[in-house]
């Protein structure tokens, strides 16, 4: 009946967490100007130069450059002895048109031909591809407990480098940990992994004893802990290389991070540089956004929904639901529901959960899962939906 899980998470510094943000930034500074820009933003980083690809079709005229040295400032590389910094970085920009054979299935759906159809059959599906939603009841937050408490510590461990706290901290960090489970109840933490970048006037010794005392201590609950939990501090030693110039960096590379930290199947595609006719981004919130609802109102415990669409075309080919056993009705009863009450198709999505707005910087760290500040984390349909308990 016991059985370990662990998750890690990053920080905003990491090589591809940089590419994220980058991409995101670019997509958001499109969607202020024009908030039907069709975007597709990949970035590579590496040792001071950052190539940003990819094919975008808009109306709003975007300084990229500007844009990539912003938002590496932002993330805190600015010291040129780190071999990535955004005063002194070369930019690159390749960017396309969105490809005519796209734009075809997304401007004019295979359902927009029937002219008694509304508004939301007009946009096809950007793609094909498979997304998964998911929640559950271990957190306030819905989330799983090592996904979410692994973002924690990264959070921490950026909040006490831009404070100052912990001045010699460098932006490259990452966290995890190892919860121990009885059945499906989280009982304590077996193990915590922290690694940080820091100058070189830090011995490890000190930036050992500072990390756990001002990152692990303030972040891990005391409740999960016990004299066999495992730390393990920048175990290596030494990590003064890092970020793009110790590790190239690319957009979409930290996918299990940005979901549910490997607690729940992840259809394949990323997110951060897309817009939200991409239903690999928009119908991944929208899984998230029905889980969530579904799990708050009481139907099940735990909830974990797989979507499937064909490019082209509006309505989702599969809706399919797992409550793991903890639902009050059959999971063939719980699809009906999510068919009826939730319109799956990108042009609802995008309008139901604000998706032309410029949103997505800050998705790209930490998550884009259990921040109460995404509308996608939005518990709006509960009352509607307790009618089923009965």
């Amino acid at each position: 009946m016991r059985n370990f899980f662990t998750s890690e998470s990053v920080t905003c510094g990491h090589p591809d967490k940089v590419c994220d943000r980058i991409s995101d930034a670019i997509l958001d500074e499109y969607l202020i100007q024009d908030p039907t820009s069709r975007v597709a933003c990949e970035t590579i980083a590496t040792s001071n130069l950052v190539l940003v690809m990819g094919e975008i079709t808009s109306k709003a005229k975007v300084n990229v450059e500007s844009v990539v040295r912003k938002t590496v400032a932002e993330i805190g590389c600015l010291d040129p002895e780190t071999g990535f910094d955004a005063n002194s970085l070369q930019v690159i920009s390749k960017l396309n048109a969105q490809s005519a054979d796209i734009a075809l299935g997304v401007d004019n759906s295979l359902e927009a031909k029937d002219d008694s159809l509304d508004k939301y059959d007009k946009i096809g599906a950007g793609d094909q591809g498979i997304m998964f939603g998911y929640a559950c009841s271990e957190t306030e937050e819905l989330m799983p407990l090592p996904i979410t408490l692994a973002h924690r510590l990264c959070k921490k461990l950026e909040e006490v480098r831009k404070n100052g706290l912990l001045k010699y901290l460098r932006p490259d960090g990452k966290g995890q940990v190892t919860v121990e489970y009885f059945g499906k109840t989280p009982v304590r933490i077996e193990a915590v992994v922290l690694s940080s970048q820091h100058d070189k006037t830090i011995s490890t010794e000190k930036l050992r004893e500072d990390l756990k005392k001002y990152v692990i201590d303030e972040v891990m609950p005391k409740e999960y802990l016990d004299e066999n939990t495992k730390f393990y501090i920048n175990p290596t030693g030494r990590f003064e290389i890092g970020g793009p110039a110790g590790d190239s960096g690319l957009t979409g590379r930290k996918i299990i991070v940005d979901t549910y930290g490997g607690s729940c199947p992840h259809g394949g595609g990323a997110f951060s540089g897309k817009d939200s006719t991409k239903v690999d981004r928009s119908a991944t919130y929208m899984a998230r956004y029905v889980c969530k609802n579904l799990v708050k109102a009481g139907l099940c415990k735990e909830c974990q929904i797989q979507l499937a669409y064909a490019i082209g075309v509006a309505r989702p080919v599969s809706v399919r639901v797992n409550a793991f056993g903890t639902g009050v009705l059959k999971d063939e009863q719980l699809e009906e529901i999510v068919v009826k009450e939730f319109d799956l198709r990108p042009a609802a999505i995008i309008e139901k959960l604000g998706l032309r707005l410029p949103v997505f910087k800050q998705t790209s760290s930490y998550g884009h899962f259990g921040n109460e500040n995404f509308p996608w984390e939005k518990t709006d349909r509960v009352e509607s939906l307790k009618k089923y308990l009965k």
